[in-house]
């Protein structure tokens, strides 16, 4: 440990880190610290910006708790969750796409039956939304479970919105349900808009400095999971949207696309009769089988 300087200190970390411990666990922080310190030579990183990166850390941590997720938020628009997500989750063809988590997730949402409203009160026009849970080969996922959330007209979500009361706190836009025998599913929501990210805290302090912009591509957030199958993680985007091309976290996928079908007040699909304009959505899911997730990976 002598005579550490600029040009050997990188492989004295590394030799630190030489014996005992998780295997895994090196070969990452290994990878992690050659890659840290040549971007630190790259750059000519000044004790300045290294404290300053410190405190935007710091940042993220302080404004992070169970109800938002800042450092989630710093590796979306990062890029990094795209990342991570699209080589854990490469698939056959014909599959739908995986795509990011996103901060608003909850384990504790409402279940509700196959034709519910789910919007609970929630802002926004209403919509219909219709689909199937199928197999690679065509064949229904009987009884998949399907989670569901979305933000309100407004771009917040349930969680974002603090209740007038612990007695009237209440989920709104998220729930999950069950695909029929057929793998049919059908449920009653809000139309998707866009919406931005929250911009409030050190991420959106980055963005500004970046000349990004914060916004999201109106979608509805899908979570499916089936015994046999490979878990399911995604978003449908509603075709048309002004930040599909833009999308602040780089969520997007082509395939994830589909039209939200603008209806004059009659009868919806679910045989409710509207007295106002209403949405529709039709979208069918194809689940990969675990074997052949396995398979693919290897293959891959």
């Amino acid at each position: 440990m002598k005579n550490i300087d600029e040009n050997t200190i990188t492989q004295a970390v590394i030799a630190a880190m030489r014996d005992g411990g998780n295997a895994r666990l090196r070969k990452v922080m290994n990878s992690l610290v050659q890659h840290l310190h040549a971007f630190a030579r790259e750059v000519e990183l000044t004790e300045d910006e290294w404290d300053q990166a410190i405190r935007f850390l710091t940042a993220v941590g302080h404004i992070t708790d169970d109800k938002r997720q800042e450092f989630i938020l710093l590796s979306d628009v990062l890029g990094l969750s795209t990342l991570v997500t699209a080589q854990n989750h490469r698939k056959p063809a014909g599959c739908t796409e995986a795509t990011v988590f996103g901060p608003f997730f909850v384990d504790d949402a409402p279940a509700y039956q196959s034709g519910d409203d789910i919007a609970n009160g929630a802002s926004g026009s209403p919509c219909f939304v219709t689909g199937r849970v199928l197999s690679v080969d065509g064949s229904p996922v009987a009884s998949a479970r399907i989670d569901v959330w979305q933000s309100d007209e407004e771009g917040f979500y349930d969680v974002q919105r603090p209740p007038e009361s612990a007695a009237t706190a209440e989920h709104r836009a998220r729930g999950w349900l069950r695909a029929a025998h057929d793998g049919s599913f059908h449920f009653r929501s809000i139309l998707a808009e866009a919406y931005p990210i929250p911009h409030d805290g050190p991420v959106g302090q980055l963005l500004e400095a970046l000349g990004r912009h914060p916004w999201r591509p109106a979608h509805l957030h899908f979570m499916i999971t089936a015994p046999g199958y490979e878990k399911l993680v995604t978003h449908i985007f509603r075709d048309g949207d002004q930040y599909l091309d833009s999308d602040a976290v780089f969520g997007v996928r082509t395939s994830l696309i589909a039209p939200w079908i603008r209806h004059e007040p009659g009868v919806a699909p679910d045989g409710t009769v509207m007295d106002e304009v209403f949405y529709s959505l039709q979208y069918d899911f194809v689940l990969n089988p675990a074997d052949a997730t396995h398979q693919h990976a290897r293959n891959g």
